[in-house]
């Protein structure tokens, strides 16, 4: 199946069961200061899940574009992205649990033919403060799933939100694809990660509100949130042993190829996903409506962090070209279909990709081998100290992460407390720099 096709079957199947279509949001939240990306579907609609009339009605469906950095190190496997799509639909108040999961069943299995022996769901189990969810187990036994395809799991596995510190949240049953594999152990489920198991959906049941002193009160009205990601689905309903086989990596990976002269295989794979994953993030960061660029703080921070990433990979597969751009472009090629934002902001995006290589290769050479020399100089405690981090950051513009991935890989840990501080005493000498210049031109 083509994600032209799934893309629109999806949206269809739910348009015909009363969902009245959105347009993806901008990637930056209008709604939320306390995360700097849209991270789910539901992101935008937070005013509409605590009880604001939404002018489509109670029933939604769309695809979101999210992006999420919190397991940014797990990219590089076979399914975790930094950009990615979110099949979405919800209930403002509307239908609850029964309709939520007969409609994400029979989408899966007569839309999308996968057979229902191949389906394993969780549920949340319970805990102190919010009872064990016994209704949607009894639920998912009615449509014909069996005791050995339903497990329980805590807050961890079946908890969703808020996106932020407070908001909208609640229990959530997760649909997992089984690929068939024998099971690793005798515990082994849904939660593990010896690759058995696939999730495919997640299906949200949002009853509470969490407070700003930890503690939840039920919402006004009672709200369903789904969220499937396009990456994983579209492979397991073609087949594929990841999502890096798909068309919506594969292409990037083979211009890849192409730029560096460097084959895809097992003793790169990791970095030839890492490059292809974070230049699609970068460049619809770039071509988003706020017109996001490459910054040393929030969403800009985010931004230039990854870019520099996919530099320092490219450049380990022994290219020192600027292939930047011209991947860019194939991206936009790509995607300009589904969303024709990229075409509009092409000559943005290649220009601020550009400049952004431009500004960095100069210094990483250099960066590298004065981390090589810090490493070298704190051999016995293996723990490159705040203020050396920081030096690597000021003078050669390696953010923090980074510098604790070069040490990570030497077996080395980075004093990240020390380097905070540093910092902040930096921006503290800044500004009371640009204090006192201000204070004299007033004079003057």
């Amino acid at each position: 199946m083509k994600v032209i096709e799934l893309r629109r079957k999806y949206v269809e199947f739910f348009e015909e069961r009363g969902h009245k279509v959105m347009a993806s949001a901008s990637l930056v939240p209008d709604n939320d200061v306390t995360v700097l990306f849209t991270t789910a579907g539901m992101h935008p609609l937070i005013p509409y899940l605590l009880g604001e009339r939404h002018p489509f009605g109670k029933r939604l469906v769309n695809i979101q574009k999210c992006v999420r950095t919190g397991d940014i190190d797990e990219v590089g496997d076979g399914s975790h992205h930094t950009y990615f799509e979110m099949l979405g639909n919800w209930s403002l108040g509307d239908y609850f649990k029964k309709e939520s999961i007969t409609m994400s069943l029979e989408f899966l299995t007569e839309v999308l033919n996968i057979p229902m022996k191949n389906l394993s769901v969780t549920v949340f189990e319970g805990d102190a403060e919010v009872a064990r969810d016994t209704e949607t187990y009894h639920l998912w036994k009615q449509v014909g799933l069996t005791d050995s395809q339903i497990y329980y799991y805590g807050r961890k596995e079946n908890w969703w939100g808020p996106v932020g510190l407070t908001g909208p949240c609640g229990p959530d049953t997760e649909i997992f694809y089984d690929n068939g594999n024998k099971k690793c152990c005798v515990t082994c489920g849904p939660s593990c990660s010896c690759g058995k198991y696939v999730e495919i959906w997640n299906n949200v049941f949002m009853e509470y509100n969490k407070n700003q002193d930890g503690s939840y009160s039920p919402l006004k009205q009672k709200n369903v949130d789904t969220g499937m990601g396009l990456e994983r689905i579209l492979r397991v309903v073609n087949g594929k042993e990841n999502d890096y086989e798909t068309e919506l990596f594969y292409p990037i990976i083979e211009k890849v190829e192409e730029l560096t002269g460097v084959k895809y295989g097992k003793e790169n794979e990791r970095i030839f996903r890492i490059v292809s994953d974070h230049m699609r993030a970068a460049v619809f960061i770039l071509g988003d409506e706020k017109e996001v660029v490459p910054t040393n703080s929030e969403q800009g921070y985010i931004l230039r962090r990854i870019i520099r990433r996919t530099i320092r990979y490219i450049k380990l597969l022994g290219n020192n070209e600027n292939i930047l751009v011209e991947i860019a472009d194939k991206i936009i090629d790509m995607y300009d279909n589904a969303y024709p934002e990229l075409g509009d902001h092409r000559t943005f995006i290649l220009e601020k990709l550009d400049k952004e290589y431009q500004s960095f290769s100069k210094s990483l050479v250099e960066g590298l081998k004065k981390a090589e020399k810090y490493f070298k100089g704190v051999s016995e405690t293996k723990i490159l100290n705040g203020e050396l981090a920081f030096r690597l950051f000021d003078t050669f513009g390696f953010p923090i992460e980074f510098t604790e991935e070069l040490a990570q890989e030497k077996g080395y840990s980075v004093d990240v407390i020390g380097f905070e501080l540093k910092f902040k005493e930096h921006q503290e000498k800044s500004r009371i720099g640009a204090s006192g210049r201000f204070n004299k031109n007033v004079a003057n």
